[in-house]
């Protein structure tokens, strides 16, 4: 069984139900179907066979899901990219995959020209006009019936997509991600979140993300839900929708919760969200400010889970408001296995710090092409995460994350977790957000440097700060300086590049 045959039998039960509406423009799950059938029509004329490589590179647009489920309904390989890279990028996904098939649009494929024609043996699929290409409409004209293909037989380890992570303290490897990797996580999440065909999701995140692509638009589809879709985010437009299309789930990452807050507070009508059953925060760590913060305004408990390109999700906060704790990830997801252990590979106990293990059915297959860097990552069947975290055996094995283990500061000898420093931090009402990073330093090692981001008309000064966390922590955790900035440097999705930060201050 492979992803796009387990959509096309959810289908099947409710093909008259909206499947998304984006936009304003809506199609039922039987539509929806159709327009996969077509567009993988459209890639068959073009030459797209089981096993080839098709990249996309669009906004964030219905021919992305139709295309992205066609190449998969092939047998292909997806690569979905950022909409925002540049050539170079690009030039790196497309030739370390061995890509043959590139879709874009006409700006896109103008800003990378050079780049893309050096590579040999590529074919470029443009959504709209450009002469001396192929366009996604005139191939369609040409799809017929005839054209319409069944889904291939893929099984279930057959590689589906291609997520390259982001790359923050290297180059981007490129996780394999099977059908089943797929289909298990979304049935793990159904359960834990149970997500069923009553569910409205409103999906404001990009699609080029495991987020946005494989958590919200796969979940929703195998469950039988609706999805209203926005192109862009914008907070207030989120909170009239919510009310308008009585939607039940909303996904997002603690960036737009930050802006949708800010919204809220100058409102003088307060949404209805009495449709809501959960918000849910992923992609990076939700502060504990922010988790009271929309706590009092809204009245909801913000259901914070755990995931990574190469696993999909991995834990969870539970369904139960009362059940969901600020800092913690939750508990592992049905069929998932969830260990801590040390340098020495035994299992950390009592709430001690060490790194995070995965195995389950989630687990990709493996990096692109680089068999030494996938041995690297596992030991034994589990999958080693890079995160550093603990497990609560008193809390029936909660999770908590204290950061990444290439973030793992070591000062004067001592073993520093910027997370726990960055939580006291904004705890102080003056505080929007914080990042804590070791600095190279003569006499310790590493510096312990703390980025602050003031809220908005607040002030605070650095001795106030020190001195909270003078109060709070041991005293090599606590920073041995402290930086103002107007904002912290961030990816697409939200998640902090404090390799950024590092490489400007240590200018």
């Amino acid at each position: 069984m492979n992803l796009v045959q387990c959509i096309y039998e959810s289908a099947l039960k409710r093909l008259e139900k909206q499947a998304v509406d984006f936009e304003g423009v809506r199609w039922t799950y039987r539509d929806f179907f159709r327009e996969i059938e077509r567009h993988a029509g459209a890639l068959s004329l073009l030459g797209v066979r089981e096993g080839d490589r098709v990249a996309f590179q669009l906004p964030k647009c219905p021919e992305f899901l139709f295309l992205h489920f066609a190449a998969l309904s092939l047998g292909a390989i997806s690569l979905p990219l950022n909409s925002d890279y540049k050539s170079e990028e690009i030039h790196y996904f497309l030739t370390d995959s061995g890509t043959s098939f590139f879709v874009t649009d006409r700006e896109r494929y103008v800003r990378s020209r050079e780049k893309i024609e050096a590579i040999e043996d590529l074919q470029v699929l443009l959504v709209d006009g450009l002469d001396g290409f192929p366009v996604l409409g005139s191939l369609l004209e040409r799809v017929t019936p005839n054209h319409f293909v069944s889904p291939v037989s893929a099984q279930e380890h057959t590689t589906a997509m291609i997520c390259y992570t982001s790359g923050t303290t290297g180059r981007s490897k490129g996780a394999m991600i099977t059908h089943g990797n797929l289909i298990s996580n979304s049935d793990a999440l159904a359960q834990a979140w149970r997500w069923t065909e009553r569910d409205t999701l409103l999906h404001v995140l990009p699609l080029f993300h495991v987020h946005g692509l494989n958590v919200a638009v796969v979940g929703s589809l195998l469950a039988g839900a609706s999805i209203y879709m926005h192109e862009k985010f914008n907070p207030a437009r989120t909170w009239k929708t919510i009310e308008e299309k009585q939607c039940t789930m909303f996904m997002a990452v603690p960036t737009i919760y930050q802006r949708l807050v800010n919204e809220l507070e100058k409102m003088e009508n307060s949404p209805n969200l009495s449709s809501m059953r959960v918000f849910i925060s992923g992609s990076a760590p939700l502060s504990d400010n922010l988790f009271h913060r929309f706590e009092k305004l809204t009245g909801f408990r913000i259901l914070e889970r755990y995931g990574m390109s190469e696993t999909a999700m991995n834990t969870s906060n539970p369904l139960d408001p009362a059940g969901r704790k600020p800092k913690s990830v939750g508990f592992a997801l049905p069929g998932i296995t969830i260990r801590v252990v040390g340098e020495d590979g035994r299992d950390k106990l009592g709430g001690e710090v060490g790194e995070v293990l995965i195995n389950g059915p989630n687990v990709f297959a493996g990096y692109w092409r680089k068999p030494d860097k996938t041995r690297e990552s596992f030991t034994g069947e589990y999958f080693r995460s890079g995160d550093m975290g603990f497990l609560d055996e008193t809390d029936g094995g909660r999770l908590y994350l204290v950061g990444r283990s290439k973030e793992l500061i070591i000062s004067g000898g001592y073993n520093v977790y910027p997370k726990e420093i960055e939580n006291v931090l904004e705890s102080h009402d003056a505080v929007r957000e914080s990042a804590v990073i070791g600095l190279p330093d003569e006499d310790f090692g590493e510096r312990v440097t703390a980025v602050v981001v003031l809220r908005e008309g607040r002030s605070v000064n650095c001795e106030e700060l020190l001195a909270m966390c003078k109060s709070r922590l041991a005293g090599y955790k606590c920073p041995k300086q402290i930086v103002f900035a107007d904002a912290l440097p961030r990816n697409a999705m939200g998640k902090l590049q404090k390799n950024i930060l590092s490489n400007e201050l240590c200018k």
